[in-house]
């Protein structure tokens, strides 16, 4: 017999229509061990980022969206690096935060954004990793063709135009931009990556600061060799079996 081997589903998964409604609910829901793992992974990735450099001070902010009408986010103010669980909050779609003692990052309406415009994101990282913020500064994507590992997990980059963080036009910006790119640089700003899951999301974004990273190195030494459209056409298949959204 064949073994079956798993790939693991990280996925937050719900089902519709059966949330919790009350505020008694909300928050026994947000103190349930389902939630408080994810609390905890949302830290430890806050400490990854953090250790990577991807963040400075307070900068950056998670999502996983764990119901109809329900968000985990981090909350404003805090470095990424020293994150507790007890830190973490919850809003509604519309951004109003119902669950937690700290207050929720205003930049949660950009995350929000891409979640009502693109039915595959259930999970948002924004940060600064400073390759590929460098770009975003630049108003730059980098290049195309030069790795499989990017053509797979990130594809297309999509670019925001620039305008003040925490509001809702730099929201809805972000929002259009994030339909059709997982992965998008804010200009003059940062990244913002989405996913079904928040560690994928976060593998996003530490695939397209590699990419950048390496690219502004082989930039200095004579520049990128790029495979063909061809090739990366070949790509495309892998990129679908992973659920990634489909680019132009």
């Amino acid at each position: 017999m064949k073994r079956e081997y798993l790939v693991p589903q990280k996925e937050y998964k719900w089902i519709p229509g059966d949330c919790p409604k009350t505020d008694d609910e909300i928050q026994d829901f947000f103190n349930s061990s389902e939630i408080n793992e994810l609390k905890e992974l949302i830290c430890d990735l806050g400490r990854r980022s953090y250790g990577k450099n991807f963040n400075d001070g307070n900068g950056g902010n998670f999502s996983v969206r764990v119901g109809d009408d329900i968000v985990l986010c981090t909350p404003t103010m805090i470095s990424k690096g020293s994150m507790k669980p007890s830190d973490m909050c919850f809003v509604n779609m519309k951004g109003e935060q119902i669950a937690g003692n700290r207050k929720r990052t205003s930049e949660v309406l950009a995350h929000l954004a891409i979640m009502l415009r693109q039915p595959l994101a259930k999970a948002c990282c924004h940060a600064h990793p400073p390759h590929a913020t460098a770009f975003a500064l630049a108003g730059k994507k980098p290049p195309r063709n030069v790795n499989p590992e990017t053509e797979i997990f990130i594809g297309d980059v999509g670019l925001a135009e620039y305008d003040t963080p925490g509001t809702q036009h730099m929201a809805d910006i972000i929002g259009e931009c994030g339909i059709k790119h997982d992965c998008v640089f804010m200009l003059n700003h940062g990244v913002m990556t989405w996913a079904a899951d928040i560690e994928t999301a976060f593998w996003k974004m530490e695939n397209v600061e590699a990419h950048c990273y390496t690219s502004m190195l082989a930039m200095q030494i004579g520049g990128v060799k790029q495979f063909s459209d061809e090739k990366a056409r070949e790509l495309l298949p892998i990129r679908a079996a992973l659920g990634f959204v489909k680019q132009d």
